[in-house]
């Protein structure tokens, strides 16, 4: 009795990432990337981030990616839907977010622990329940 549940399930496990995948990418839709690609003017900002990477020519360009990433890429998520580049991706968005946080010495404890997600999300995949395993299952 005790080894059943303690044992995952199936179930649980894939359940657990559909949950994770579409409340994150909910939320990062909504409260990151859809106020970001919408605001052009804002890319070349968001950018300038990557300068604490030594990266600092094409800001807009970069800007843009980041603005992608946070909607389009949350979108993929949500769907699961090349989930584990796109989790990298996100990832990476936050590891420059952490950054950014670190060098202005305001709290970064957010973008810290959403890289660690997303860096768990990609190493998982993204689970029964997504359009990555139909596609697979399709081929």
């Amino acid at each position: 009795m005790i080894r059943k549940i303690l044992s995952p399930e199936p179930l649980f496990y894939d359940g657990g990432l559909l949950v994770a995948r579409v409340w994150l990418g909910a939320t990062f839709i909504v409260f990151h990337g859809y106020r970001k690609i919408v605001n052009p003017d804002g890319w070349e900002k968001l950018g300038a981030n990557m300068a604490n990477l030594g990266l600092d020519f094409a800001l807009a360009f970069w800007g843009f990616m980041a603005a992608f990433t946070e909607s389009f890429g949350a979108l993929f998520l949500l769907l699961g839907l090349f989930t584990r580049p796109v989790s990298a991706l996100l990832a990476i968005t936050m590891l420059v977010a952490t950054l950014k946080h670190v060098i202005a010495d305001e709290k970064f404890s957010y973008p810290l622990e959403m890289m660690a997600v997303f860096v768990l999300i990609a190493f998982l995949g993204a689970g029964k329940f997504s359009l990555d395993k139909m596609i697979a299952e399709n081929r």
